[in-house]
């Protein structure tokens, strides 16, 4: 391992928990490519900051996700007895094949893209129900009042969780982010995500009984049919990915239209761009997700020694670490002035839902919450305004990128 790199200041060149770093990480991301774009943390973890390292890592079969002996290398043997991170080993998003063609087979049918496109007018429904309710008030919460409330609905429309438990789900607070964290839990944290797991479990068990009696077109039924079929999936397996597909499915599509929002917002010309050609927002969203990504790192293991990767050679067992919104901005991919926001730019492919056999199952379904809520917004209230742009309130993670609040008037 190479002695650690650090800024010109004497500060770590990458410190992903530090309020600077998660402020704006952009200005930290272009230090890495420039000066160490394979480097080495204090935990001993490879990060990768430019486009085509990251692209490879991602989509290379000689890289996996070796949770569990990722997991007891970092923490100790004894990591898997908390249920937290047992109930994670049965993720599909950190499963390797062939667990993860099992299991992602068995969900990967709710997502096709004809079945995502048939829930644009439930969508469209949702958005102006939401924006009806606040009409009135002249002030809204962007986060709390709107942007939670479309793609939470939709899950719970997906998974077929009943109208009268959902409010639970409106109210429990968005704080599973740490989890996916590179900087490792304290014990303090383990314990919260122990019970906030617990809780979780105890209640999907509750609505599996429900569906085994009484059946419905969803999700949650398909799955516990799929249980009942045999060795297609157990019981901690099916807990596990619906709790996984409950936070995927909300926590990314929240901060793509909070993030897509102010960056509209500190950018007014965009802003009135969009307004003035709505036809704009479809490769909008592209930018968005670009620009200012909802997801800004995804994670793999060597599963074999690598001899060269960006100069560096990674052996096996080494964890790499892939920064997605570093990639998204990488003057090699984008030369034209990647920091801009800029919703006409063309070619726009951001790695955001990842890659290779982990790319996002709901990346069309994100992008079409996103494209509707944001269009239908500027329609309806053409002179809302952030009240404060310069300082808005980022949620104190880091994988997760987004705001805790974005107070707006009209």
């Amino acid at each position: 391992m190479n002695e650690q790199v650090q800024g010109a200041d004497g500060s770590p060149l990458f410190n992903p928990l530090s309020p600077d770093f998660i402020r704006d990480p952009y200005p930290h991301y272009d230090r890495l490519r420039t000066v160490d774009p394979i480097h080495v943390t204090p935990f001993g973890q490879f990060v990768t900051s430019r486009h085509a390292d990251v692209s490879l890592v991602m989509r290379d079969k000689r890289f996996g996700k070796d949770f569990v002996e990722r997991s007891k290398r970092r923490y100790s043997d004894k990591i898997m007895d908390e249920p937290v991170f047992r109930s994670m080993s049965h993720w599909m998003l950190q499963s390797d094949p062939p667990d993860h063609t099992r299991l992602r087979g068995l969900v990967v049918k709710a997502f096709t893209a004809r079945r995502v496109e048939d829930m644009r007018p439930r969508i469209q429904e949702i958005v102006d129900q939401t924006i009806d309710a606040v009409i009135d008030r002249g002030h809204m919460d962007l986060i709390e009042d709107f942007a939670f409330r479309l793609p939470v609905t939709i899950i719970c429309d997906m998974l077929g969780i009943p109208e009268d438990h959902r409010q639970t789900f409106y109210n429990s607070s968005r704080d599973g982010g740490r989890l996916l964290d590179p900087v490792p839990l304290s014990p303090e944290e383990i314990a919260k995500g122990n019970a906030g797991n617990m809780m979780a479990q105890m209640y999907f068990q509750q609505l599996f009984e429900l569906r085994r009696k009484n059946p419905g077109d969803d999700l949650i039924t398909q799955l516990v049919q799929a249980e009942e079929d045999g060795n297609k999936l157990t019981n901690e397996e099916l807990t596990a990915n619906i709790i996984l597909l409950f936070g995927a499915g909300h926590e990314t599509t929240v901060n793509l239209i909070g993030n897509g929002l102010l960056a509209l917002h500190r950018n007014p010309d965009q802003l009135a761009l969009l307004k003035a050609r709505p036809e704009l927002m479809v490769g909008a969203i592209e930018e968005f997700l670009r620009y200012d990504s909802s997801v800004q790192m995804t994670g793999r293991v060597a599963l074999e020694d690598i001899e060269d990767l960006g100069g560096k050679r990674i052996p096996k067992g080494e964890t790499v670490l892939c920064l997605l919104g570093s990639a998204n901005r990488d003057p090699a991919v984008y030369p034209d002035h990647p920091e801009r926001l800029d919703v006409t730019r063309q070619n726009v492919r951001p790695l955001s839902f990842g890659g290779g056999i982990h790319f996002c199952l709901g990346a069309q379904l994100a992008r079409i919450e996103a494209e509707i809520a944001i269009a239908t917004l500027l329609r309806r209230l053409p002179d809302l305004r952030i009240d404060d742009v310069e300082n808005p309130k980022w949620r104190p993670t880091f994988v997760l990128r987004g705001l805790t609040q974005l107070p707006a008037s009209w």
